[in-house]
């Protein structure tokens, strides 16, 4: 059989796979959120219409057909909880505004917000929900859009791949109550599904692209890529987040395969993006098993079946390959599964 032919049979699987699992990944994403967020919302104790209005609300935030749909539609689920919000992006160490709701007819894109006032600061140190005194948000921000009706207001990080990618600011607006266990809910649920998206969208693309097309391309899988804001100068530095593309483009640079060229360097660049796939499906169908794994420093025990079969289909495809030697499957499982750290994997695992 050709290798073309493979490649096609091999992307034609993944993708019948990724689109089987889509359906049990909403799902699972929404019961890792509730387990994290659980003990809030049980406090406030919300009565069944509310339950049933946040699932709406998450699966109108898991049915957008692009990034940019799905952090539309967390705006538009904000208001349920809020009187109005608004989505600051964080690029080169300043955020600025990307759209906000229910401000009337005045457009906050591009406002640069203070990085220094009490609430955003706290929640870029803290990586999680702050709420406080509406006087603890950017002074600027309220004098140019208005203060809200209440004393109150809400910041909120939206992580991806761990790092803060955006924040999202929310107030009482003309007189709504503020709910922050449920804001905390749905921006938890928009970063998971976002990750879920762009791990989906890489997967598709580890397989179609050639290297170069994946080493040139803009980042597919951050919503923020085309982003760029009118006002950096002053800005108090901040790690913005780092696409999985363009990791992964950084990561194929500095292997072996990068050096050689014809023929073979294509067998070799072929295969390590193969276990780069591999290693993809394997975070994205074992989340838990993943963070757990790596907190108790077993993730080979957790995930020895899902590994050693994955090993295999590598072994079948590349091992009877010039790639075999490389041994880009064992570079992969430590890179992007154990992030550089072999400890991870635990004293079973064996190169």
């Amino acid at each position: 059989m050709s290798d073309n032919r493979v490649e096609e049979l091999v992307r034609n699987a993944v993708a019948q796979v990724l689109e089987r699992q889509m359906a049990s990944l909403r799902e699972g994403v929404v019961q890792e959120v509730l387990r994290e967020i659980g003990p809030a919302l049980s406090k406030n104790a919300p009565p069944a219409s509310s339950t049933a209005t946040l699932q709406k609300a998450i699966t109108a935030i898991q049915t957008g057909a692009t990034q940019k749909e799905i952090l539309r539609a967390l705006l538009d689920s904000t208001i349920l909880y809020s009187g109005r919000a608004a989505l600051f992006v964080i690029k080169n160490g300043a955020a600025s505004g990307w759209q906000g709701t229910a401000f009337g007819n005045t457009d906050i894109k591009d406002f640069p917000l203070d990085m220094n006032s009490g609430l955003v600061a706290r929640a870029m140190q803290s990586r999680g929900a702050e709420s406080g005194a509406i006087g603890e948000f950017d002074h600027a921000f309220l004098a140019k859009f208005g203060k809200p009706s209440g004393s109150e207001a809400i910041v909120l990080p939206l992580l991806l791949k761990d790092k803060v990618s955006a924040l999202v600011y929310a107030d009482e607006g003309d007189g709504s109550a503020l709910d922050t266990a449920a804001l905390d809910l749905l921006v938890r649920a928009t970063s998971a599904w976002l990750e879920v998206i762009s791990q989906r969208k890489q997967a598709h693309k580890e397989v179609a692209s050639e290297p170069q097309e994946v080493a040139h391309s803009a980042p597919s899988n951050d919503p923020f890529a085309a982003h760029a804001p009118l006002h950096t100068g002053g800005a108090q530095h901040v790690p913005e987040a780092t696409p999985v593309a363009a990791m992964s483009a950084a990561a194929a640079s500095g292997a072996p395969s990068s050096a050689l060229t014809g023929e073979v360097g294509d067998v070799h660049r072929k295969a390590q993006r193969f276990a780069r796939l591999l290693m993809d499906e394997i975070k994205l169908y074992n989340q838990a098993k993943v963070a757990e794994g790596r907190k108790n420093r077993d993730l080979y025990d957790r995930l020895k079946e899902d590994i050693e079969k994955s090993r295999s289909t590598y072994h079948k495809r590349y091992g009877n390959t010039p790639a075999a030697s490389a041994d880009y499957f064992n570079q992969e499982l430590i890179r992007s599964l154990a992030e550089d750290d072999v400890s991870l994997l635990g004293s079973n695992f064996r190169r």
